[in-house]
């Protein structure tokens, strides 16, 4: 044993029994792990005694502690609270973790307004509104609130301009909103139009659609036909959704959520089967990789709980959870602590063994079964990719993380870089970086880069890559050299990615078209990757995601540059003024297609201000900033 480990072995004596989180450290104090217990002396201490029944990643962890801090709670269901914030923060190496770079779209109804709206949400917060969901895609959101705001006639303006108006808008005149914002509707009506869209939304179809039927024979004695007839399509349309929707209950108006898992040593699938009142909408996996289930050091109540714990810290809480597996009268009760923490209501985990709940789990299973697979043979698709990017640029290695910098100016303005990462040929978004260029004037792409790149490897916390791409042919690549050299990185392999230019004659016509190069140091030819190879799109991914990411950020800064500089111009426009119309409008064209009523609405300006700033920038702002940014 080290002198460390007996060391800090001796200190655990005097961590106290109460309960909280701890934080194991590296030698470099970066967190490996992040833990909660309900006594911390016990807990911490079972890491350092010899025992058979520590998992292997248990081994490795216990190895690599040099240093444990310790957050105190009051209690247990504060302590998990808090892991989850603090496994999401600092993403420890040996925790098991949800890497799902996708943000599930929500439905959010502003219900706490006087005159509630719909909007897309990507996360569920504590602020009044009821929220539905999660839904597949943003692009199904958004048909699902168009449907529901020409249906029940819901404004879409946003709240600045619904307390700034003065006369109704163009919605209203071709008859999709009731416009409550200029007091034509009074809000116990409207909140009632607004009742049936969020019917709709918790699956109360039947009560929608005899509402509907009601309102549409009404219309039809009145003699309002086209009245009767829009009822008649929106019935219709209701009908044919629900028919798309696999009903499991329809008497039910619970919300739950069916968890089951599949897996082997090579990872872990967990799936997700969100049922809303009784209609299943959708379902989300997870992938966890180097977890065995079936492993007997596995427990699954720690590792599901965890799993749990972090992933109902953004999403959406339902009535009730059911389990594949029984966890435990004692976690289950911890569980639903924790989410009752979060929500204020109770919420039910449960380990299913009625019918229905069984039947929801199972369909779990074969969903997690199904997509266990197709993730495996994903990843044999990028690991072959990978192998043939070895083998080609002849690394020692198989590259797990490449990582791509690119530079972006115009014209010797505004220059910034990106730093794009993929681990294992996939994007990692949470290492990606952007630069602001500090030391460099004008257009030096040389010295860019190598600021870029000193500023990236200053940074040791973060892993070494095992391969750099760079964007250009031969003479860009013997500058990523030269500076790896002189930053003594000249270890780490290095490919050059450019276009060559070629030309071909179709039917007599003159057709250019380009193909990708790939630069090694020391060879004078390129290294030449099949077009339709995982090596070739990954390569190539990477240097189109580094550009496209560089590129966003140099547009943001151009146009933040460019606004506040002609802002500048327009008189009575102070920095605390500027500051404030940047934080509502993010571009020269946000303010020019304002309405004078939307600058108003922003807090110390008044007409006049708000007619002179539409004036100006119209008038003068037409070509002060470029548009097109070289490729």
């Amino acid at each position: 044993m080290s002198e460390k480990f007996l060391e800090i072995k001796e200190r655990i004596k005097e961590f106290p029994t109460q309960s909280g989180v701890y934080l194991m450290k590296n030698q470099l104090d970066k967190i490996i792990y992040v833990g909660k217990a309900k006594n911390l002396r016990n807990r911490v201490k079972s890491y350092f005694t010899e025992s058979k029944d520590h998992s292997s990643k248990t081994k490795a962890l216990v190895l690599n502690i040099f240093e444990i801090e310790y957050l105190l709670t009051k209690t247990e269901v504060e302590a998990f609270l808090l892991e989850a914030s603090l496994i999401k923060k600092h993403r420890p190496k040996y925790n098991i973790r949800l890497k799902d770079d996708k943000s599930y779209p929500y439905i959010q109804l502003s219900w706490q307004n006087d005159f509630p709206r719909l909007y897309l949400s990507r996360k569920v917060k504590k602020d009044g509104s009821l929220y539905f969901g999660p839904y597949t895609s943003g692009g199904a959101v958004f048909g699902t609130i168009r449907f529901l705001n020409r249906l029940f006639k819901i404004r879409d303006c946003t709240d600045n301009m619904f307390k700034s108006r003065t006369r109704p808008c163009m919605t209203y005149q071709i008859g999709r909103c009731t416009a409550p914002c200029v007091a034509y509707i009074d809000k116990e009506t409207y909140r009632s139009d607004v009742e049936g869209a969020k019917d709709f939304l918790k699956g109360r179809n039947r009560k929608l659609i005899k509402d509907l039927e009601k309102k549409m024979f009404l219309a039809a004695d009145e003699e309002k036909f086209e009245v009767a007839a829009r009822m008649r399509d929106s019935m219709y349309s209701i009908k044919n959704i629900i028919e798309k929707q696999t009903v499991i209950n329809d008497s039910s108006e619970k919300d739950q959520d069916a968890i089951s898992f599949y897996g082997d040593e090579r990872g872990v699938m967990v799936e997700t089967i969100h049922v809303r009142s009784g209609r299943v909408i959708g379902n989300r996996s997870h992938f966890v990789e180097g977890l065995n289930p079936n492993s007997p050091d596995e427990d699954p109540r720690e590792w599901l709980a965890s799993i749990l714990n972090q992933y109902y810290e953004d999403n959406f809480i339902p009535d009730e959870v059911l389990l594949g597996v029984d966890l435990g009268l004692d976690i289950h009760k911890l569980l639903q602590d924790v989410l009752k923490a979060r929500t204020g209501t109770e919420t039910l985990v449960r380990f299913a063994t009625d019918t229905k709940g069984q039947a929801l789990v199972e369909m779990a299973s074969t969903n997690a079964r199904a997509h266990f697979e197709k993730q495996l043979s994903k990843d044999a698709e990028k690991n072959q990719g990978l192998d043939d990017i070895k083998n080609k640029l002849g690394l020692p290695h198989r590259p797990h993380r490449i990582e791509c910098f690119d530079i972006s100016h115009f014209q010797g303005s505004e220059t910034v870089a990106s730093q794009v990462v993929f681990e294992d040929g996939v994007p990692a978004k949470e290492h990606y970086r952007r630069y602001k260029i500090k030391t460099v004037a004008g257009i030096d792409d040389f010295a860019s880069m190598y600021e870029v790149l000193k500023r990236r490897f200053l940074h040791d916390e973060y892993e070494e890559p095992q391969l750099i791409v760079v964007d250009g042919g031969k003479g860009q690549l013997s500058q990523a050299v030269k500076i790896l050299k002189e930053l003594r990185k000249n270890h780490i392999p290095v490919v050059g990615l450019a276009k060559a230019r070629t030309e071909a004659n179709f039917e007599a016509a003159e057709v250019e078209s380009t193909e990708e190069r790939f630069y090694i140091p020391g060879r004078a030819n390129p290294v030449v990757f099949k077009t339709n190879s995982d090596a070739y799109q990954i390569l190539v991914g990477l240097r189109d995601e580094a550009h496209r990411f560089a590129i966003t950020f140099h547009r943001e800064r151009r146009d933040k540059v460019s606004l506040e500089s002609e802002l500048d111009f327009i008189v009575g426009m102070g920095e605390k003024r500027k500051r404030l119309l940047l934080q509502t409008f993010k571009t020269i064209d946000d303010i020019k297609n304002a309405d004078v009523e939307d600058i108003m609405a922003v807090k110390s300006f008044n007409r006049v201000l708000a007619e002179r700033i539409i004036l100006q920038l119209n008038e003068t702002g037409e070509d002060d900033s470029p548009t097109d940014i070289p490729e």
